[in-house]
């Protein structure tokens, strides 16, 4: 299947230049969305990887949704939002995960939220990242090279 991403950043001029994303971010009509679940620091066999570091937790989170992403027919370049959460109260411990978080990322800093909260759902969690992603499928050849739908 050939893809084609959809997703068209947009960047306020009547906003502050200091976030480091986009301000919003549109898909066509056409594209098909992939609601992606929480990507969690978890290993292969469901057990948290990297216990009380939020930086290490946000590398295995943003590897597992690269592949989610990858199993759904995307990309991380088709991200069209994000929210990261941070199980803790302290700034510095959010600013940890979010600079993994935003590297990752790079030049396709898609508009996205990041929250303390006070707890997330698996023994010694720390970090979860939520992703929204838009693609547009291109048509399947049919028969003697005509389109399909």
């Amino acid at each position: 299947m050939t893809r084609t991403s959809a997703v068209s950043l947009i960047r306020s001029r009547s906003l502050s230049d200091v976030a480091e994303y986009a301000y919003a971010a549109t898909a066509p009509a056409e594209s098909r969305l992939i609601f992606l679940a929480g990507s969690c620091p978890l290993d292969e066999h469901g057990n948290t990887v990297a216990v009380g570091d939020f930086a290490g937790q946000a590398a295995k989170a943003v590897e597992n949704l690269r592949t989610a992403l990858a199993d759904a027919g995307a990309s991380i370049e088709d991200v069209i939002s994000t929210r990261v959460l941070v199980a803790s109260a302290r700034q510095e411990d959010l600013v940890a995960a979010w600079g993994v978080v935003r590297d990752a990322f790079g030049e396709h800093d898609v508009p996205s939220t990041l929250m303390g909260v006070t707890v997330l759902g698996y023994a010694d969690q720390l970090v979860e990242i939520e992703a929204v992603a838009a693609v547009l499928d291109a048509p399947t050849p049919g028969p003697a090279g005509a389109p399909s739908a």
